[in-house]
């Protein structure tokens, strides 16, 4: 791997190879044409859309302007079923939006908490084995508890999305040693961090510590300047997946001299 290119080793969903590890919301943004500015700057190669809110008008109006920007992105899309509270409610719209978007990819969202918008666990894992079984490549919204995570995996899923704090909350990585635990757990399981990612150096953190990518949304969309936060961005998960693979030091609680002070001295 050469010096020009540490920081753009693929990620792999399934059989698809991408370079970005910046996965991008589209729901709130000021503008179409802000949103479309971001995407660019963003260089993120897969789009999240929420099926619940835009399924029904797609085809008409305000929907279909805003389904064709996407699309003319050329981007990777991956509905998600944000809104949905059981799991028949779940795959009845994954199924809808693999007839609107052409992917058998979907965002599992399967929530059971109006306050946190913590995803049911109950729903969650016979709504994704549903999915699998028809074919789906599917991409969950869970927590950071490993026994639901190897529930997910015992029935087929690849990749794991944990949040690192409630949808939208902005409050960054609240649990790291657990999602650390994930991270060690679950080697060759792809892991997204989702929700609740409020600042650059959040995402960046999550790739220091070997997450394989970062999906945001709201820290964007909300931000005074959307393009340039995505920008900021992708530099914060592209220098954080470049400490991951240099190698971080391992923090301790006493000093260690960078320069030793004993020993046999050298001479210029």
């Amino acid at each position: 791997m050469s010096t020009t290119d540490f920081a753009f080793d693929p990620i792999r969903f399934g059989s698809t190879a991408l370079n970005s590890r910046f996965l991008m919301g589209t729901a709130g943004y000021p503008s179409p044409q802000i949103l479309e500015s971001a995407i660019a700057v963003s260089q993120a190669e897969v789009l999240t859309m929420g099926i619940k809110r835009q399924a029904a008008n797609v085809s008409e109006g305000s929907g279909k302007a805003w389904w064709d920007l996407v699309r003319k992105t050329g981007k990777k899309i991956l509905p998600n079923t944000a809104g949905c509270r059981t799991a028949a409610e779940a795959v009845t719209l994954a199924q809808m939006a693999r007839e609107i978007f052409e992917t058998n990819w979907v965002k599992l969202e399967v929530v059971g908490d109006d306050y946190t918008l913590q995803p049911d666990t109950f729903e969650l894992v016979p709504a994704a084995k549903q999915l699998i079984d028809l074919g789906f490549e599917v991409f969950p919204y869970c927590t950071e508890d490993i026994i639901v995570a190897q529930r997910l995996v015992d029935v087929g899923c690849t990749i794991l999305m944990p949040w690192a704090a409630p949808i939208g909350s902005g409050q960054g990585i609240t649990n790291r040693e657990s999602l650390s635990r994930m991270r060690d757990r679950f080697p060759n399981i792809t892991l997204i961090v989702d929700a609740g990612i409020g600042a650059p150096s959040h995402a960046a953190l999550a790739m220091e510590l070997g997450f394989d990518g970062v999906l945001l949304n709201s820290a964007i969309a909300q931000a005074k300047d959307p393009v340039q936060m995505a920008a900021a961005f992708r530099d914060a998960i592209r220098a954080g997946r470049a400490g991951f693979l240099a190698g971080v030091i391992t923090p301790q609680a006493f000093a260690t001299p960078s320069t030793p002070v004993t020993g046999q001295p050298f001479t210029l």
